[in-house]
């Protein structure tokens, strides 16, 4: 069972709920995870982010979203990624008005470009990275062959 708690100041996208339970579905399934998560996503605007990214980053503008993980200081985090239990993993803050700049300026769709922003996120809070150039080359690959299973390319 997955939970997510979707909250969207957008109305457009009040009923993308189901969506973002199939991506994660496939995420957990393509990274071999089998446990329950709960997340709570949040589709907010650049003056929202841009709040939270200066006051829990300290970097002064605003970005396309931002994961806070619940599992960061667990000891367990592998073991209780593996286990079958319910697992609260966190919140994701995306921001739209980005989103729909970069789906114009890489020239796709802003649910491609949705998608991604999510699956980047929710790889964040299952603890990949992008910290150096290899952490960045295994999550960038991983959230490529998900959007493709799941059909969304650019």
């Amino acid at each position: 069972m997955i939970e997510i708690d979707f909250i969207s100041k957008f109305e457009e996208f009040n009923d993308y709920e189901g969506r973002y339970q199939k991506i994660t579905e496939v995420t957990l399934d393509h990274l071999g995870l089998d446990f329950s998560p709960v997340i709570s996503i949040s589709f907010v605007d650049n003056k929202y982010i841009h709040k939270i990214n200066k006051k829990y980053r300290d970097v002064d503008r605003e970005t396309d979203v931002i994961s806070f993980a619940f599992l960061d200081d667990d000891v367990n985090k592998d073991a209780t990624l593996h286990s079958k239990s319910i697992v609260p993993l966190g919140d994701i803050y995306i921001s739209v008005d980005k989103a729909k700049e970069q789906a114009e300026s890489y020239g796709h769709s802003l649910e491609r470009e949705l998608s991604f922003l999510y699956v980047h996120g929710l790889l964040h809070l299952l603890g990949y990275d992008h910290q150096n150039e290899e952490q960045e080359k295994e999550m960038f690959s991983i959230q490529e062959e998900i959007l493709n299973k799941l059909g969304v390319s650019r």
